[in-house]
Order: C-alpha cells, then structure tokens, then sequence
C-alpha cells in the first residue's frame, strides 16, 4: 500500500484517481493548487507524488524540485493535457519518474506506473528491513542521525571498534554516551561477550568498591556470601564505567591499580584475579578541569581515555532533529496504536529551534507526550510543552523588536553577527506562523523572492 497525492486543478481528475487508486487499496490524497500540496508534502511523507504539469499557482516542475528537496525518495509522476516536446524534456530534466498525457490511456498507464512504483517499494522495504536487522545486531539502531557530525561518529565507531583500546566517551546528558558504547561493543570481537554497564555516580564509594570488584563472605556486615563483582562478570567481554567523573578520589585509585595490572581483588580477600576486559567510560564532566581543580586523577584520565570520543548537543546537529522526530514518531505511533502521520510546519519549526537542554532524551520524552496526547493526524503546536512553545515566541517577538534608531547596546557589549542571525531567524518564523506555514506566503510578507526565502530557511535549519 503506497501513500499517493494528487495535485490538479481539475476537480474531475483527482476524484478520478482518489477513487481509482483507493479501491487498489492505496491511501490518497488529493490537493486542487500547488499551496495546498506544499503543505500536504511538508507535513507527510509521500511514497508516490501525481502532478498536472501546469496549474494556476505553480508548475509541475516546481512542485517536483520542492518534492524532491522535502523527500528525495518520493517517486513523482507529471501529467499534462497539452503535451509538447518542450515539456516533455523540461519534465524529465526536471527529474520526473514518469510523463503522463491525458488522454483516453491516463488511468491505465498510471495504474500501471503506480503498480511499478509499488514493487519498487516493496523491494526496498525489505532491503530496508535487513538493514535495520543488521543495525539492530551492530548496536546503531538507536543512533540516529545524517548529520556531518554524526556521519563521523559513525566511522569512529566503526574504527575503534575492533580494537581493544579503552575509549572515553564525553558530552552532554542525554547525548546518547550509552548508545555508542554498546555500539562499539557489539561491533567489536567481544560481541558476544557481556556487556556490562554502571553508573559510577549513582552508588557511594563503598559500596562501588564492592559492585566493580566483588566482595568475599565475611568482608563485610550482609556479606553472607562470596559475589565476583562486575569485573570478573564482564570478563572477556565489555564493561561501561557511566559518570566516571563522579567517582571518587580513593576510588581512582583502586580503579587505576586495575586496569594498570589487569586484577582485580575481591573485598576482604589477599587473592587476586586476572581479568580480560575492554573498559569503556563516560562523563558529562569538563575532565580537564575537575583534574585542574584535583577532583579527578590525571594518570586515571590518560588511562581512559586512549580513544575519546566527543558526542554532540542536538543544539549543534539541528538538522538531525526532523530525521530524529519521525522515527520517535514512527515508534510511539505503533506502541500507543494512534493514527498520528506527522508533524505539522509549524510545530516542526519549534522543534528545530528549541535548544533542547536535556538533548536526544528530551527530545524522545517530547514526541512521546506528543503522541499521546494528540487527537488529529499531524503533531500539532498545542500538544507541545509549553517551554518549547514558549520559546519560539520570545524569538519570533524578537523579531519583531524595531532596531531602526532604537537599538541599545548591553553594557557587556553585544555579538552583532549572532544578534543579526537571531533576527533573521526570528522574522522567518514569524512569517511562517503569520502564512501558516505557507512558504510562499511567508516570502510575500518579507518581501523577497521564495528563492531567497529558501535559503534563509535552509541557513537556520527552518522547515
């Protein structure tokens, strides 16, 4: 079953095709300009776009470069009732999957075209389903992104991997610091192996000692019984030392002493025991200032961090957070059984220009509410937190803020270039809310051209 919309200005040919495709079990939709498909296309995903080549408000070619930039898979069928050689290059430079005339023939040809696209579809979503397998068994099925930034932590995954380095995994709360440790686990020779995780921080200094290496009978009051310890149980396999940073000076030590020797001695007890174990770590600290301020041991540091790897805040990977919304979308939407499609324009743009504090994990939290509490079939405003909203109309009042003689310069002084950017960024979401998302509107109101509008939009990440 496709996803189809069709776009004509006649009435009669999009019933035509509603009906035709709806009985071949098909879900369609239908837009009678080019604003109402803009809207359609920028809020869902189309597996198949069906275009008149000319209409009142746009042309066919422009409506495949706007469909291609949105979502580059969609196959996109031109028609047309005044076929000429001219259009007919102009449709196929442009990038068509098909040109259509409208004759006697339409209906059978796209059938016929649309039943091509459908086992095209078909294949590539069992491709698709063998490599989501196969990102499940390398452990990035939860990492999700196409981002410059996030393209090179995937290589770096893949590099560090196979090797037996110790790796130092730094940034932000809820960047994902657990995901690409089991990553680099699951690729690696010990995939098969445990892979064990702890949070340094979460546990005092005692009783970390004991968790990390195991305790004898006797050691202590409660200790009824001998336990090995973390260490002896990630044994051949992969330990993920969480919030290192919070481990506590003692603790550094003996933890040091370990991976220094390869032993660990259980509590209580004068026998030590070799271990074979790939250490991974993690902190949202600054290490190189808790070392400054002698809250974290150098010699530790340089033992961890062999292989470190810095992971980014959503806030520098905006263009991550649309991918990263339709997936959570995608996965909350089948779990609460809801009929939710997508993302409406405008809410989209606030999600694109909220800073996101607590990162990937706010953000999943956010489409999770989201989806449970949305009644229509597009995530709209209303359903968002408040501070989500709240901020993009500080920024959007921003905008419309006068700076014609009126400006004032802060006594700390002022980034001009970023407070221009903040402008900038500000007017083009206040035209979208003003246009209802309505791109073309909203360049009217700023007085330039959609091509200009464009760019500005594509510059601050702006759906």
């Amino acid at each position: 079953m496709a996803h189809i919309l069709v776009a004509d200005d006649e009435r009669s040919i999009c019933e035509l095709l509603e009906i035709t495709f709806r009985k071949e079990g098909h879900r369609v939709e239908v837009a009678s300009n080019g604003e109402t498909a803009r809207r359609k296309m920028e809020s869902q995903i189309f597996d198949i776009v069906i275009s008149d080549i000319r209409m009142p408000d746009t042309t066919g070619v422009e409506l495949l470069q706007f469909c291609k930039e949105l979502s580059p898979s969609s196959y996109f069928l031109l028609i047309t009732g005044v076929p000429t050689v001219e259009t007919a290059i102009a449709a196929i430079n442009s990038g068509a999957d098909r040109y259509v005339i409208k004759d006697h023939e339409l209906v059978d040809q796209l059938r016929r075209a649309v039943r091509q696209v459908d086992e095209t579809l078909r294949l590539k979503s069992e491709a698709g389903y063998l490599r989501r397998e196969l990102r499940r068994l390398t452990g990035q099925d939860n990492i999700i992104g196409h981002s410059a930034k996030m393209r090179a932590i995937f290589d770096m995954i893949v590099t560090v991997a196979p090797q037996n380095s110790r790796v130092l995994i730094t940034g932000e709360t809820g960047t994902g610091k657990e995901l690409v440790a089991r990553a680099i686990h699951e690729n690696s020779a010990r995939s098969k192996e445990p892979f064990i995780t702890i949070n340094c921080g979460a546990f005092p200094e005692t009783l970390l000692e004991s968790e990390l290496f195991g305790y004898v009978k006797g050691a202590f009051t409660g200790a009824n019984e001998n336990r090995p310890g973390l260490f002896r149980g990630a044994h051949g396999g992969t330990i993920f030392l969480d919030e290192i940073g919070n481990m506590s000076l003692p603790m550094q030590v003996k933890l040091f002493r370990v991976l220094q020797e390869g032993k660990v001695r259980p509590v209580g007890s004068n026998e030590e025991t070799e271990i074979d174990v790939r250490v991974i770590a993690a902190t949202n600290k600054d290490l190189d200032k808790a070392i400054a301020a002698g809250e974290f041991r150098e010699d530790l540091f340089y033992r961890l961090s062999v292989i470190p790897i810095l992971l980014p805040p959503l806030r520098e990977r905006r263009e991550d957070i649309p991918l990263m919304a339709r997936a959570f979308l995608e996965r909350f939407r089948k779990s609460m059984d809801k009929t939710v499609e997508g993302v409406s324009p405008e809410a989209m743009s606030l999600l694109e220009s909220y800073d996101w504090p607590g990162n990937v994990r706010e953000l999943e939290n956010t489409m999770e509410r989201s989806v449970a509490l949305e009644t229509g079939k597009v995530i709209s405003v209303g359903v968002l937190p408040a501070k989500i909203s709240q901020q993009g109309k500080q920024g959007q009042e921003a905008g419309r803020e006068s700076v014609n003689g009126h400006a004032r310069i802060p006594e700390g002084g002022i980034d001009l270039e970023r407070h221009v950017q903040d402008l900038e960024k500000a007017y083009i979401l206040a035209a979208l809310e003003s246009s209802e998302g309505v791109g073309t509107r909203a360049a009217e109101l700023l007085k330039m051209s959609y091509r200009s509008f464009r760019h500005y939009s594509k510059k601050y990440s702006i759906r």
